[in-house]
């Protein structure tokens, strides 16, 4: 259940993961411009995507480079914040691979083959459980934090109505699943810690970009207007949120 109203909510220190380009370069920026910011660490994964993020001058940024989908990087990213702060307020997990390079979603059967499944859980399902298990240390404490990740709607088993992207709706099924268990045990651990998995509706970026064509102009969103609806889902968290899986408009999704 989300309030009515959203509060005063402050995230002092974020750790933005997928920070390079696409919705995670759009909440480095949002959180940027929030008065409250004291340190926005963004990681990315290689130079080439990550050229408007480098570019931002402000000292409250720290750039990491990391593969989510390698534990020692984002292990080493995260001694690297402990050095410098012991607590998290906010972390978002922005990673998310759709397509690559001759990788495309499947329409039918024919179309799977188990390297483009197993790259879809790598990067959709097992980098993000791997970067809960890391980031855990620094939301033990006792204000209230938030780490969500971004799903999408294609990933609820309920609402699957069409069919086809098996190994992406699969992937995000996992990932929703990841997050509701980690939440459990996070009660226990960071019981001031909210975990939530977010759908940001269709953005225009390089992730939607080839399946925009039958997209209506008013539901493809821009980066600034998706990181604004999803800040908003985003203050009004209450702790019985936790584990809960929310559209950009703020409605719950079945799983």
């Amino acid at each position: 259940m989300l309030e009515n109203n959203p509060s005063d909510r402050f995230l002092k220190t974020a750790l933005v993961v997928g920070g390079g380009q696409g919705i995670g370069l759009g909440f480095v920026r949002r959180l940027l411009d929030r008065a409250d910011s004291e340190c926005v660490y963004a990681t990315y994964r290689s130079l080439e995507s990550a050229t408007e993020l480098l570019a931002i001058a402000d000292p409250r940024l720290c750039c990491l480079q990391m593969d989510i989908t390698d534990e020692s990087q984002i292990a080493a990213v995260i001694h690297k914040i402990q050095t410098e702060t012991a607590t998290l307020d906010f972390v978002i997990n922005a990673v998310g691979v759709l397509h690559e390079g001759a990788m495309q979603p499947e329409k039918s059967l024919r179309h799977i083959n188990s390297e483009q499944l197993l790259r879809y859980f790598q990067v959709n399902s097992v980098g993000a459980i791997l970067l809960f298990k890391q980031v855990q240390p620094l939301l033990k404490h006792p204000n209230r934090s938030i780490l969500a990740t971004i799903s999408a709607k294609v990933g609820s088993i309920g609402d699957n109505h069409s069919g086809g992207w098996y190994g992406y709706r699969a992937s995000k099924s996992a990932l929703n699943m990841l997050i509701r268990t980690t939440a459990i045990e996070y009660k226990r651990t960071c019981p001031q810690a909210i975990l939530v998995a977010l759908h940001p509706g269709t953005t225009d970026t390089r992730l939607s970009l080839p399946f925009q064509r039958n997209v209506p102009p008013e539901k493809l969103f821009s980066v600034d207007r998706t990181v604004a609806q999803l800040c908003t889902v985003i203050d009004r968290l209450e702790p019985i949120d936790s584990g809960e899986f929310f559209s950009w408009d703020g409605s719950q999704l079945p799983w």
